[in-house]
């Protein structure tokens, strides 16, 4: 049978029993996420790490802070489905947002980039990605503070050195497609619906900072042959939808060889920060464990809460 059927019938299989046995699943991923929580120590003295939810990041060192994929503003499903421009919430930002000194953006879908332009405006930091990014920072008059990335050139904001590694996207639609593939092409703010935030260029992030290293992999698939890092102290690893990715746990543990895992982008981010948290669909962040240890039980993993400052 062709992967074109194989592939969207076990997803849509995986789908129906997590929804058949959504209140056990997540049940067992909430005693998972506190059974492995953060411990302090794991990061340099006076560097913190915060979760900003999906799979936002922000870092702290030496009175600068970089931000990665900020995504703050959570709109609905209506809006997400909604044929109507989106546009960042400034009463969240307000709320989460006290500086910034550059902005990393792994790829352009909305619930990565959408609140970039106005955290840009805010605090005129400069913001690295792709030329897709760089056309919407376009149409919010912004272009000037954009960067595009090329692959393995190190950037350097204050302390922190950062290079984009050329990376993939899940194919979530299906297991046979990327979600809203291709650039932006918007010529307008009116235009800016969710799903005409597209893809884009995709990238994995290694942050070294003094002898200690980060890497971002915000989407759950990874290209095997652009790695060049091994042995980071961090790993902030996605891991929405990376069942349809082959073995993906596998081939990104042992490119990066980690020596702590943090798993990321779990959350359901249709719900504002405030609220009660939940899990987006099939994310199995118990599976998840359970993959990382079939790679090695040395593996360290850790799981953050959304706003906590870690150190």
């Amino acid at each position: 049978m062709p992967d074109t059927l194989v592939k969207p019938a076990r997803f849509l299989a995986e789908t129906a029993g997590y929804l058949l046995n959504r209140r056990s699943r997540d049940r067992a991923d909430r005693e998972t996420l506190e059974e492995f929580r953060w411990s302090p120590g794991a990061l340099p003295a006076g560097m913190t790490l915060r979760w900003l939810g999906t799979a936002g990041f922000e870092l702290a060192y030496l009175g600068h802070t970089v931000l990665i994929d900020p995504y703050l503003s959570r709109i609905p499903l209506r809006q997400v489905i909604g044929r109507r421009a989106v546009r960042a919430r400034e009463d969240v930002l307000d709320q989460w947002v006290r500086s910034a000194d550059a902005i990393l953006v792994g790829h352009t879908h909305f619930d990565h980039a959408l609140d970039v332009p106005a955290i840009a405006r805010r605090t005129g930091a400069k913001v690295y990605g792709s030329e897709s990014l760089r056309t919407l920072l376009g149409l919010y008059r912004l272009a000037d503070q954009a960067v595009v990335a090329t692959p393995y050139r190190s950037f350097q904001s204050g302390p922190f050195t950062i290079t984009f590694v050329p990376s993939l996207h899940s194919k979530l639609s299906l297991g046979l497609r990327v979600p809203s593939a291709g650039e932006i092409t918007c010529e307008h703010l009116d235009d800016l619906m969710p799903r005409a935030y597209r893809c884009s260029q995709t990238w994995g992030i290694h942050i070294a900072v003094d002898g200690f290293s980060l890497y971002h992999q915000g989407s759950a698939e990874i290209d095997d042959e652009a790695v060049r890092h091994r042995g980071v102290d961090v790993f902030l690893c996605g891991i929405a939808g990376r069942q349809v990715s082959d073995r993906f746990v596998d081939r990104a543990l042992r490119l990066l060889e980690p020596r702590l895992v943090v798993p990321t982008h779990y959350d359901d981010f249709l719900r504002p920060l405030d609220a009660p948290p939940g899990f987006t669909v099939d994310v199995d962040v118990t599976g998840f464990v359970k993959e990382v240890h079939a790679v090695s039980p040395d593996f360290d993993i850790r799981t953050v809460e959304p706003g906590e400052r870690l150190s």
